[in-house]
């Protein structure tokens, strides 16, 4: 068989299988991302516990202790939240039927009765509303059996799947190990800044609702930490509603004390930390990683406020790494003229560069 129409074939059949590949994978595609950074994150404590219990235990144990380590802050979280919505339709069903309140109400021309029953009712869901909610819950739970998965072989063949990698990519072992190493900086990054940011804004939070009297301080720090983790929601979700209620219903100087203190303190840690620390830990221009994190959040969800920054930063180490291998001579001046002043020249550090 002539090589030149056998090497067409097995293209056209790489093109095939590959596009079919792609759409088993994109209906989980978020769930197979979090088990990446999963496996990612849970690797080194796989390899410390593999000597001792083996491979497939360890990552047994782990998987265990990660499930634990959601659902149960999740199953709190829930249980408080029911408690809390029955305490708010009790309050406002009273409140409801106080005579002043009552009286306005009328005058408005709304039924005190019938807004009543639609409170008590607004938990009840038509039956096409429940269908679409067993549904959500069945690919959610579909897609976590494919994250706990993804995840046990990623941690017990990882390094064998990375090895695989070497052998198939046409870039010298000087460039790979170049391009691990700086991805391996991007996610790690990511990680930690996110998480890191989030729990201080949550602490944060915590302490200011704590100082002006707000109640559960310590719940709300939690929510606030899982919140913060979102870019566009974060903090204030938690502390402005809680400025409001002070300021209208209970006492207005904490409820103007606690805005002032989110918008200068809560607020601002999240647009000076997340820039500085990310920037700085992936050598990542500041500006760069905070679009990252917003565009990753519109195009993957949740995810993205993780692999948005690695995805800009793999770029920008690719072209690093092409402009260097293809023109050797301008490589440094086109990084520059590109990409601009890193973060240790803009704050004004005595660090080195980025590569």
């Amino acid at each position: 068989m002539d090589l030149g129409r056998q090497r067409t074939f097995l293209l056209a059949l790489l093109l095939v299988f590959g596009v079919l590949s792609a759409l088993l994978v994109l209906p989980y595609l978020q769930y197979v991302l979090a088990a990446l950074l999963l496996g990612y994150a849970l690797h080194p404590l796989h390899r410390r516990l593999e000597p001792r219990v083996g491979s497939r235990v360890a990552a047994g144990v782990l998987i265990a202790a990660t499930v634990f380590a959601v659902l149960f802050p999740i199953a709190i979280l829930a249980q408080v939240a029911l408690s809390g919505a029955r305490s708010v339709f009790e309050t406002i069903t009273a409140y409801l039927e106080q005579g002043e309140l009552v009286r306005w109400l009328e005058e408005m021309g709304v039924q005190v009765p019938d807004l009543v029953e639609m409170i008590g009712n607004g938990g009840s869901l038509p039956v096409g509303g429940l269908v679409g909610v067993l549904g959500g819950l069945t690919n959610a739970a579909v897609g976590l059996t494919v994250l706990v998965f993804v995840l046990y072989y990623l941690l017990t063949t990882g390094d064998a799947l990375m090895a695989w990698l070497r052998r198939v990519t046409p870039l010298t072992p000087a460039v790979q190990d170049e391009l691990y190493a700086r991805v391996d900086r991007l996610t790690w990054a990511a990680l930690v800044v996110n998480v890191v940011v989030a729990g201080v804004q949550g602490v944060l939070t915590g302490i200011g609702l704590w100082a002006v009297g707000f109640p559960n301080p310590a719940f709300w720090t939690v929510m606030t930490t899982l919140l913060a983790l979102l870019p566009l929601i974060g903090a204030s979700v938690v502390w402005a509603p809680a400025a409001v209620y002070l300021l209208f219903v209970s006492d207005p100087l904490h409820g103007v004390a606690l805005a002032a203190y989110g918008a200068l303190v809560v607020s601002l840690s999240d647009n000076y930390l997340r820039p500085v620390l990310g920037g700085h830990e992936a050598r990542l221009n500041p500006g760069l990683f905070v679009l990252g994190i917003f565009g990753g959040t519109a195009a993957l969800g949740f995810v993205g406020i993780f692999y948005g920054p690695i995805v800009l930063g793999a770029l920008k180490a690719l072209v690093e790494v092409y402009t260097r291998e293809e023109f050797p001579e301008g490589a440094a001046e086109a990084e520059t003229e590109i990409i601009g002043p890193t973060l240790p020249e803009q704050v004004g550090e005595g660090t080195e560069t980025p590569e």
